[in-house]
This record gives structure tokens, C-alpha cells and sequence, in this order.
């Protein structure tokens, strides 16, 4: 599984979510290294919990968590939170 199809697995999973996968780290072809980080930004976050908001995307990936990711790193936002992030 490569970052455009996690990006698309999130992307179909949760409405209305932007998603953006990049490579944290040089990858480690020898060790199959396979190490995401995410940054997902949904209206469905709303009035949720950050462990809440992780468990959705975690259920967006399903069983690529077990047998394709080895590991991901989030950062989950409401747009709200996401512009004024941003700013």
C-alpha cells in the first residue's frame, strides 16, 4: 500500500475528509520500513475525542493496519481547528 492509496482509503471512509500521507523517513528497503504519517481533516471529527478521531482513520485503513502499515503518525483536525492552525 502506497500514500495515494491510504490517502483514498481515508479519503472513501470519512466524510468529507481531506487527507494528506507523506514518508516520515527515509525508508529502509531491506526492512520492508513501511512508515506513514497522516494528516486528516474532517467535519466528522467533530465533538470527538482525539482517541476517537484516531480510531475512525484507524478503521478507514482496516486490515492495511495489520498487514501493509507497520506504523502512521496522525494529526487529526476539524477545518476549525485546521485553519486556525494554519494561520
Amino acid at each position: 500500500m502506497n500514500a495515494d492509496e491510504i490517502e483514498a482509503a481515508i479519503e472513501d471512509a470519512i466524510d468529507n475528509a481531506e487527507a494528506t500521507v507523506s514518508r516520515p523517513r527515509a525508508v529502509d528497503e531491506q526492512f520492508e520500513d513501511a512508515h506513514y504519517a497522516a494528516e486528516v481533516v474532517s467535519p466528522a471529527f467533530e465533538g470527538k475525542s482525539l482517541v476517537a478521531q484516531h480510531q475512525l482513520v484507524y478503521d478507514a485503513l482496516g486490515e492495511a493496519m495489520t498487514n501493509d502499515i507497520h506504523a502512521i503518525e496522525l494529526k487529526t483536525y476539524t477545518p476549525e481547528e485546521y485553519a486556525d492552525e494554519t494561520i
